[in-house]
């Protein structure tokens, strides 16, 4: 493994010439305004470059060491010298050739910073309205980028996930656990955590990312009221219902952040009713089940 190994061309099974030995990636730093009209910082590619001229993402040949991930904010150091600490990744889009894939890492810059070029392979960067991207003001897109943007357009808006943890307990079927409810909590709170560490499929006709970085928030209750978490997911302690505190947050959250999406996952009909109303989504809790590993 060494830097740079990466670097080179690639041919995918479509018959087409790809810069990349081991695939691609690129950072769609997205910012949402005030009124939640999300703006795209793209970059217009040198002259020299392949498909030289046109616009599209700070990104570039992945090293055999790197995910998407890394090798996206990496080039995005390189390019535009944007630091990650400013950025929070929501997704990861993967278009895949057939035997090589561009990898969009999207993620949410909390305002429009400065950005210029850091080195020869871009001329401008330019943050705009997402709705002009690709239009008459936005320039040429890059074919490639320009054949993903639609399906990436959908997928931009950020997710909050609130866990009804008490539901999601009894629906995974773990033995005893209601005589220590509290350790029950705590054990799919780590499951959970190394699940939102390594990214969720979302639910099937859910409009985000294949690789799914949501915020996440638990809402525990009773006698797990005092769990807590230190790591990416959120604990919040109902101080009576848990459903009262769920509706109460999913309130808050469509308040704050309306253009923000939110899906509530718990089996209970009547929490899926208020929640709704409230213009969140819902799931089971097979749905997460399914995706955290046994411990």
């Amino acid at each position: 493994m060494a830097a740079k190994d990466g670097d080179g061309w690639a041919l995918c099974r479509r018959g087409h010439r790809h810069w990349g030995v081991h695939g691609a990636s690129g950072l769609l730093a997205v910012h949402f305004d005030a009124v939640g009209i999300p703006h795209v910082l793209m970059q217009k590619r040198a002259l020299w470059s392949h498909h030289g001229g046109t616009w599209g993402l700070p990104g570039g040949a992945l090293d055999s060491h790197e995910d998407a991930v890394t090798g996206a904010m990496r080039e995005a150091l390189e390019e535009a010298a944007l630091q990650a600490d400013v950025l929070r990744v929501l997704g990861v889009h993967t278009d895949d050739h057939g035997g090589w894939a561009f990898q969009t890492v999207i993620a949410e810059a909390d305002a429009l910073f400065p950005a210029s070029p850091a080195n020869d392979e871009s001329t401008d960067l330019r943050w705009l309205p997402a709705d002009e991207v690709g239009g008459d003001e936005g320039g040429t897109l890059h074919p490639g980028f320009a054949e993903t943007w639609p399906v990436i357009r959908r997928t931009l808006p950020p997710s909050t996930v609130v866990l009804d943890a008490a539901n999601i307990l009894g629906a995974g079927g773990e033995h005893g656990w209601w005589r220590d409810r509290a350790g029950a909590t705590r054990r799919l709170l780590l499951r959970i955590e190394e699940l939102a560490r390594r990214g969720l499929s979302p639910p099937d006709g859910f409009p985000a990312p294949a690789r799914w970085h949501p915020r996440m928030i638990m809402v525990v209750e009773g006698q797990a009221r005092d769990v807590r978490s230190d790591g990416p997911v959120t604990t919040v302690s109902a101080p009576g219902s848990g459903d009262d505190t769920i509706v109460d947050t999913v309130r808050e959250i469509r308040g704050s952040r309306p253009w923000e999406r939110v899906l509530v996952v718990t089996a209970d009909r009547e929490l899926r009713r208020r929640v709704t109303d409230l213009g969140a989504e819902v799931t089971g809790p097979r749905w997460l089940l399914g995706q955290v590993r046994p411990r």
